[in-house]
């Protein structure tokens, strides 16, 4: 007899106990779980995980209606998004249908029901969840390093934002980058640029870092005796980027009367330097960043909302040093590295409690926090390892609440990826940080679909 274990789970949610007999054993190559009620569907769906459950619209309390039906499809798939739902009508149920692949249904089938039919309709939902399912492995499989604009990285949420912004990299869109002061927007936006395929320049600038009166100049440029001390005419930093991209970092900084200027350009791509009276012609690619709440901007009219469309036809979110597991260890690293090289120090490795260190801290401060605590460090450290004391970090407890399998499988996660950082990739190495064995930590890898 074949293990159950290793067969693909189907859920039917029937309560004709007659006709979910008839469905059960029209299946021999799945495991089979059954279910009457949305209350018995859902447990049955946090419990098991299958990824195709077949669904009677008519389910008690209300057996000659939908209205059950359809609040049990919505709650499977906001909780399980994923997953393949296939619908039972009846006949001249048409408008049912309609509605059940409005709210993500895969399929539907019709009573009485045709089991070969059905079967195929099964089978095939299998099928495509197993080819999304790959799909979303291949994507995350990407080697521990440098990625886009020279970004090291290992951590699938990072990964993820590196992806979306290779995606639109070459189409002519505004992009509005948000996240934390030091978690590495600029370097997105370089690599943006680099991904494009534009042959100008790429620009940067901090537009909190220049005072207001210098800001309009420093954008459009000026012309010669525009005010006192414009002794030639300078172009501004959008007509650098002709042909090329600008990156506008802490755009929520711009006060509002040169954001209606910025919206005049964005929108008509021309500009007038100070004191000019020439419309000029430029072709720059306008990418943009704030660590700030730009929506509660917006809303407090603090930000002008016609100026935020035009800026954010993709808005990417970057996900804080903490939220990416293993990425500390993997950057503490490449900076030591290369502070030690810069500076002849004699530091070259971290000490057990400095890796612990890392890991368990919050970096409040980021990317740009963990550079500056190392360069530090490599400074400070005496001997060959740098320890806890020399980062200047006191190693402290993470407690999620989640739910107990989402939070051990989430627990596991962390624990090899941090394990496999601070091992730099050796399997023996990591198993004995863990405590396990190679084996176990082989089937670990392999059900979490980890890359040393």
């Amino acid at each position: 007899m074949s293990d159950s274990r290793a067969l693909p789970k189907l859920l039917i949610v029937e309560d004709d106990a007659g006709l979910q007999r008839q469905l059960r054993w029209a299946y021999d190559g799945y495991e089979i779980f059954t279910a009457s009620t949305r209350e018995e569907a859902i447990t049955v769906l946090r419990a098991e995980e299958p990824p195709v459950v077949t669904l009677d619209l008519g389910l008690p309390p209300d057996p000659d209606g939908t209205t059950e039906g359809f609040a049990t499809l919505e709650t499977i798939l906001s909780l399980r998004p994923d997953t393949k739902v296939i619908v039972a009508s009846g006949h001249g149920a048409h408008e049912s249908m309609l509605r059940a692949i409005s709210l993500g249904a895969w399929d539907f089938y019709q009573k009485p029901i045709d089991i070969d039919a059905l079967g195929l309709i099964v089978a095939r939902a299998f099928h495509v969840h197993a080819l999304e399912a790959e799909n979303r492995r291949l994507a995350e499989r990407v080697e521990a390093g440098a990625v886009l604009g020279g970004m090291l990285t290992g951590a699938p949420e990072m990964l993820k934002v590196t992806r979306t912004i290779e995606r639109v990299a070459s189409a002519d869109v505004s992009v509005m980058l948000l996240g934390a002061s030091g978690t590495g927007k600029e370097l997105l936006a370089r690599g943006l640029h680099d991904r494009s395929g534009r042959k100008g320049r790429f620009v940067a600038i901090n537009c909190a870092a220049i005072p207001e009166t210098l800001l309009e100049s420093e954008l459009f440029g000026h012309e010669k005796g525009a005010f006192t001390g414009a002794v030639k005419t300078t172009e501004g930093k959008i007509e650098l980027a002709q042909g090329g991209t600008l990156f506008l970092d802490e755009i929520g900084d711009v006060p509002l009367p040169l954001q209606v200027k910025l919206l005049r350009f964005l929108q008509e791509r021309v500009i007038e330097r100070v004191g000019g009276r020439q419309a000029i012609a430029v072709d720059t690619r306008i990418v943009c960043a704030t660590h700030q709440d730009i929506d509660a901007m917006v809303a407090d009219n603090r930000f002008r909302e016609d100026l935020y469309y035009r800026l954010a036809e993709i808005v990417v979110r970057i996900p804080s040093l903490a939220e990416r597991p293993g990425d500390a260890g993997l950057l503490a690293r490449h900076f030591l590295q290369k502070y030690a090289a810069q500076m002849n120090t004699t530091a070259r490795s971290f000490a057990p409690d400095a890796l612990a260190a890392i890991d368990a801290w919050g970096w409040p401060g980021n990317v740009r926090e963990l550079e500056n605590r190392v360069k530090r460090a490599a400074i400070m450290a005496e001997g060959k390892h740098v320890t806890a004391g020399d980062l200047d970090l006191e190693a402290q407890a993470e407690i999620e609440p989640v739910n107990l399998k989402a939070a051990r499988e989430l627990a596991d996660r962390k624990a090899i990826r941090h394990a496999l950082a601070r091992a730099e990739g050796n399997i023996s190495g990591t198993a004995r940080l863990l405590g396990i064995s190679r084996p176990t930590l082989y089937d670990l890898m392999k059900a979490y679909d980890l890359q040393p």
